[in-house]
């Protein structure tokens, strides 16, 4: 009986253990969320450079008004990431964003969500700049 004790508490403490280190290697949802969010918000300077190279090229010719459709997906792309930080903002406090505080089943189900529109708010953005440079190269 003995015996049986201390294989079962050998093998909690092994499983504990690993279940800690699993938890200290991988980013948390919302460490993954913060991490998309991280990788784009240095990306709102180049999306008003460019906004400002392409505004210099609109004009009525079918080619000035390619620079105008970039144009406006540039700046939607910087509304859309000022309108997801706003909205996130509202969701979650800096305990939960920073610290790693337990979230409520609501704001799981919010988080999930949030990490959707972050993703497609990425893609938006290195799209609408990828496209932009593309025209401004191939003038």
């Amino acid at each position: 009986m003995k015996k049986y004790y201390l294989i079962l508490l050998s093998l909690t403490v092994t499983l504990a253990c690993k279940t800690e280190k699993k938890s200290q290697d991988e980013p948390s949802q919302m460490e993954q969320v913060m991490a998309i969010h991280d990788e784009v918000m240095p990306k709102m300077g180049k999306l008003g450079k460019l906004v400002a190279e392409l505004k210099q090229k609109v004009d009525t010719t079918e080619q000035g008004q390619s620079y105008e459709a970039a144009m406006k997906d540039l700046q939607a792309a910087h509304e859309s990431m000022m309108d997801w930080m706003q909205g996130f903002g509202e969701r979650f406090d800096s305990d939960e964003i920073l610290n790693g505080k337990a979230l409520t089943s609501q704001k799981q189900e919010w988080l999930n969500e949030e990490e959707e529109k972050v993703k497609a708010l990425r893609l938006q953005i290195n799209s609408s700049i990828e496209n932009a440079e593309e025209l401004l190269t191939t003038e």
